[in-house]
């Protein structure tokens, strides 16, 4: 009998995963969530809407109502077509299977998405980040020089960037895209958050595609992401999106909260207002160093990252720590932006564990 060293990929075998820690009891600001839920009238009308739901049956599988509500709705240019994912992350996978000719290369930043390298990995492909510059900045020479020296089909740019918050220079973006030989995909996951897109422009580079995701916007338990962009691209992305990927289900309540899009708007322009009351918090804070966001989270430095983590979770509040992951984020922790007083207790928590 084979064992998994045998027929495991090395690469595989060396990969530590990614982890979700539980956070059952805790006040939960780790995963870039929307504090808020739906309205009681809408979360009935939902129930209703489940309950005549058909899941005897399979699901459209082009979800062409859903589809055709969120071209309404979100801003993808008319003459753009759209592939639905199981999240943002199915997404990113489809378009490495799409690319992953033998010896190809994924190119992206560092520190980024961990989920791009992750995923090139799984599909057989080469990662390969630029660091960013200070300031956590695009790094455009580096970046023009990478695609020169590795053509990559894919390249993979968050916007605004994860875990840094912050929205990345168009002039360097736009360097990038005239260099490419590929596809360069803007990951617009926290573009609620950010007032800023590429989705306008699909039309000015051939090469260009535009991804998100619903989760920040309150949807993260429908795993519902999309990818924006010219058919002539998105026609073959499509032919590795598994049957069936989106069920009836996510397609039926995402269409209908689609609906009541003024009302994700609303709660995005609260988290943006707690963003910058959070933000100024932690500037005052002694020892703590907040760094500029456009999304729903705020990375912070302190002289004292492991004792900060584990006197907030004592204390039942779950936050990331990025310390030790990159040597850019060295001393750093993520928070996701929560409500009011969540925000209060996290604050009241970090002073505590910093005393």
């Amino acid at each position: 009998m084979a064992t998994p060293d045998e027929i495991i990929r090395d690469e595989i075998r060396a990969l530590a995963g990614y982890h979700v820690p539980d956070a059952s009891g805790m006040l939960k600001l780790d995963a870039m969530e929307n504090p808020y839920r739906l309205p009681e009238d809408l979360r009935g009308r939902i129930a209703d809407i489940v309950a005549g739901a058909e899941i005897n049956r399979y699901p459209d599988a082009g979800a062409a109502r859903l589809k055709a509500r969120m071209k309404a709705v979100l801003g993808i240019p008319a003459g753009a077509e759209v592939i639905l994912g199981n999240g943002s992350d199915e997404i990113i996978q489809m378009l490495a299977l799409a690319t992953a000719r033998p010896g190809a290369t994924v190119l992206g930043v560092e520190p980024s998405f961990v989920m791009f390298k992750l995923i090139a990995t799984f599909c057989g492909m080469r990662f390969v980040g630029v660091p960013l510059a200070e300031g956590y900045a695009l790094d455009a020479e580096r970046m023009v020089e990478a695609i020169e020296t590795h053509r990559p089909p894919l390249v993979l740019i968050a916007y605004p960037n994860n875990p840094t918050g912050n929205l990345f220079d168009s002039a360097a973006i736009e360097r990038v895209l005239n260099a490419a030989p590929g596809l360069v995909v803007i990951d617009e996951a926290y573009h609620a958050f950010a007032g800023r897109t590429y989705m306008d422009r699909i039309g000015q580079w051939p090469n260009l595609l535009v991804m998100r995701t619903l989760s920040k916007s309150g949807l993260a338990g429908l795993r519902l992401g999309f990818l924006a962009g010219r058919a002539e691209w998105l026609r073959h992305v499509d032919k590795v999106r598994l049957p069936y990927n989106v069920s009836v289900l996510t397609q039926l309540v995402a269409e209908e909260i689609l609906k009541h899009q003024p009302l994700l708007d609303e709660q995005a322009a609260a988290i943006k207002a707690e963003r910058t009351r959070l933000h100024d918090a932690l500037a005052r804070m002694p020892g703590t160093t907040p760094f500029p966001s456009d999304a729903n989270f705020i990375l912070f430095r302190t002289g004292a990252p492991q004792r900060a983590f584990d006197g907030l979770k004592q204390r039942g509040v779950l936050i990331k720590s990025l310390h030790g992951s990159h040597p850019a984020l060295e001393g750093c922790l993520r928070v996701t932006v929560g409500t009011r007083d969540e925000n209060d207790r996290f604050l009241e928590a970090l002073r505590e564990s910093l005393a």
